[in-house]
């Protein structure tokens, strides 16, 4: 599933994908701190301040769909713009945890 004209789906849409089959990586881009309080299981952590230095070795594939979720959807937002200059080509938000109804884990 691409989404090479679309930066933003809604949760219930990330929510989907995630039942699927299909391949995709679950990016949660806030801070360790943020992290070890609440995340999505399966979610991949990787700040979005250090995004730009880190992505090159740990998020080889440039063309696997990658779902993208921070608190409330801002550095989210910013994840995809710094992704998708880097070369990157499936890369949406689906806006922030606090909006995430499917379940998470805590601690």
């Amino acid at each position: 599933m691409f989404f090479s004209n679309r930066s933003t789906i809604s949760p219930q849409k990330a929510h989907e994908i995630m039942g699927q089959a299909d391949p995709y990586l679950l990016l949660d881009v806030r801070t360790p701190e943020e992290y070890k309080q609440i995340r999505i299981d399966g979610a991949k952590l990787l700040p979005v301040d250090e995004l730009a230095r880190r992505a090159p070795s740990e998020l080889p594939d440039k063309n696997i769909l990658i779902l993208i979720y921070c608190q409330s959807g801002m550095r989210a937002t910013q994840a995809v713009k710094i992704l998708t200059k880097m070369g990157y080509t499936n890369v949406v938000s689906f806006g922030g945890i606090i909006n995430w109804r499917y379940g998470t884990t805590r601690g």
